[in-house]
């Protein structure tokens, strides 16, 4: 696993990157996502936010449930290549309406 994060409703706002605040969202070490999984806030569907290594927007998702996400959640990418000194930015496109939004990314 690359990295989790719990963010709170109140700052996963519409243009808020979810990984602002985690070291592992730039390395000096190439990496290789191979798939993210979002839950929380108070349904599934109702919050979504897009994925980028760098500038280049890898895939767009929805939170999958309420919680945290379990491995059934996982979304699978393959394997994108992050060079190293890029970032991974996960850009919330649709706000969550309450509770926190949890991510793993692996």
């Amino acid at each position: 696993m690359i990295g989790q994060v719990s963010v709170a409703a109140a700052v996963a706002i519409v243009g808020a990157d979810l990984f602002t605040n985690e070291k592992w969202n730039v390395s000096g070490t190439n990496r290789i996502l191979r798939g993210i999984a979002m839950a929380g806030s108070t349904a599934a569907g109702d919050c979504e936010a897009d994925l980028f290594v760098g500038s280049r927007l890898i895939t767009h998702l929805f939170n999958s449930a309420a919680g945290f996400p379990l491995r059934e959640h996982l979304k699978a990418l393959g394997q994108i290549f992050v060079p190293a000194g890029s970032k991974i930015s996960c850009i919330v496109t649709n706000a969550a309406v309450a509770n926190p939004i949890n991510l793993d990314v692996y």
